[in-house]
């Protein structure tokens, strides 16, 4: 297991982030992205989370609505990863997975496209 702290592993985040492609990142419009060490149950089996109504189901959303959340678990993601490569390659498909859930791909879909 690997052993980052918070900022170090938010830079690995940003990072990323910054690596993805500007067609997928352009849209997110009031999206915000965070770091938690983990879940609120505690677990370590979840990875990210996507908190928020998906573009495809959402009505009228208008001035003053509260951002969708991305969330990055940072000790599910350390448990998991033995290098550096490693974590750089797993919170590159968590952002991915949880970008799509915005875009409303569910995660069957997901699997599907080898992005589960």
């Amino acid at each position: 297991m690997l052993d980052l702290n918070a900022s170090e592993f938010e830079r690995l985040v940003v990072d990323e982030l910054d690596l993805l492609p500007d067609d997928m990142v352009d849209g997110l419009d009031n999206v915000i992205f965070v770091v938690e060490d983990r879940p609120e149950d505690g677990t370590l089996d979840i990875l990210g989370l996507y908190d928020g109504v998906a573009l495809t189901e959402r009505g009228q959303y208008g001035f003053g609505e509260m951002p969708d959340r991305i969330v990055l678990y940072r000790e599910p993601l350390l448990a998991i990863c033995a290098s550096l490569k490693e974590l750089h390659d797993e919170i590159h498909v968590t952002l991915v997975h949880e970008i799509a859930h915005f875009y409303g791909i569910d995660d069957d879909r997901l699997h599907a496209l080898g992005w589960g």
